[in-house]
């Protein structure tokens, strides 16, 4: 029995069919920063915080990895509260307590030593759209305080707001908004 076990496993390490690790996002280093032109006098900043997800990362073959991320609508945030709940309002999300913004990654590809295009499924506002993220590896390594594997990710796109139903006052108000993401993630025990 164990020969078959044995076996089985040296197949699957010769087949290059070794499973990712498990990574899952530290909510207190992630952000999802996004920003848009405001009548053309000025750019307006928002975040997203409270973030759920976790990484499957394949070292030995980056394009095998995947990302599934959500965090709460009702966690962004601008600066300004009564900007944050015309937000949450009819004209833009119609947000109420449990409504999430998630990406599912549906595909990776590498495009250098620490860089790649990660396509995937962004779903908010009841819409599911697919985009491309052009991400890069900052760091893989142990962190220091916390004595574990750690990842650290940095990655943008570019949305259009009406493309999710969120397209009011545009095009006065950009219609564009560039999104810049920024996480860590420990491996999972």
């Amino acid at each position: 029995m164990k020969s078959i076990a044995l076996s089985a496993a040296l197949l699957a390490l010769a087949s290059g069919a070794i499973a990712a690790d498990k990574y899952t996002l530290d909510p207190s280093h992630s952000q999802v920063v996004f920003n848009y032109n405001h009548l053309g006098f000025s750019t307006t900043y928002g975040m997203f915080s409270g973030f759920e997800g976790e990484i499957m990362f394949d070292e030995a073959d980056p394009a095998a990895s995947s990302v599934s991320v959500s965090m709460p609508v009702m966690s962004m945030f601008t600066g300004w509260e009564k900007r944050d709940g015309h937000f949450m309002s009819g004209d833009f999300f119609g947000a109420s307590e449990g409504d999430v913004v998630t990406f599912t990654s549906t595909g990776i590809e590498v495009t250098g030593e620490a860089t790649a295009k990660i396509t995937g499924d962004l779903a908010m506002n009841g819409v599911t759209k697919s985009v491309v993220l052009d991400a890069k590896l900052n760091k893989a390594d142990i962190n220091p305080m916390a004595n574990v594997p750690w990842l650290g990710f940095d990655a943008t796109t570019t949305v259009l707001r009406s493309d999710f139903g969120l397209g009011a006052f545009a095009p006065a108000v950009s219609d564009e908004v560039e999104i810049n993401i920024s996480v860590e993630a420990q491996k999972a025990g």
